[in-house]
């Protein structure tokens, strides 16, 4: 049986996508289960797990709204941790049994990365850093026949026409890791207006 991990377990995306994972295993942690900033539980986590077919990456989080040279530095280590920190570790942790399994890496993003407002200095480069770590890893992934995607939102929720719904992203994702989504590595899904 195929083994997904799920980092932001106790998201509404990761519920929706569990429902469309049939027929996998899935471990989804979230807070309290394994601290994602703290790279010995991150490997933990994978150390508890026989094999990894699958690592999604759902953790987030937002801080925004100032100019740079008003941006605080709290929000800045905030985003670095939630943003950056979380994937480095929990890859870091994967990689060996992603690559033993050709298994695949999906992360979750923002079009900020790509087309920062002024006001989203720090949340944009938190996010394009993780995606630079990503594509890098679809490189070493597809190397041994897994991948690594980026599916990227705008915002995540049903109230405005410019969000994605969970249920489409948890889609997304699930065609990234079934069988007609093996193709694609190293490529950004947009799922945004």
């Amino acid at each position: 049986m195929k083994v997904c991990a799920i980092a932001g377990g106790g998201s509404s995306v990761a519920t929706e996508l569990i429902s469309r994972l049939e027929g996998w295993e899935v471990s989804a942690v979230d807070v309290g289960d394994y601290d994602l900033l703290d790279a010995a539980q991150a490997q933990a986590w994978a150390d508890s797990l026989d094999r990894a077919d699958a690592l999604v990456h759902l953790v987030g989080g937002w801080r925004g709204g100032a100019l740079i040279d008003e941006t605080p530095d709290q929000d800045v280590a905030l985003l670095d941790d939630l943003l950056i920190r979380t994937v480095r570790n929990t890859t870091r942790a994967f990689a060996p049994k992603l690559r033993e399994a050709g298994g695949r890496f999906v992360l979750v993003s923002s079009k900020q990365a790509q087309n920062p407002d002024a006001k989203n200095a720090a949340y944009a480069a938190s996010k394009a850093y993780a995606e630079t770590w990503t594509l890098a890893l679809a490189r070493d992934l597809g190397e041994h026949g897994g991948a690594a995607n980026i599916v990227v939102v705008n915002a995540i929720g049903d109230d405005k026409p410019t969000f994605t719904p969970a249920s489409h992203l948890a889609a997304g994702i699930a065609y990234l890791l079934s069988d007609e989504g093996s193709r694609m590595n190293g490529q950004r899904l947009s799922l945004h207006g």
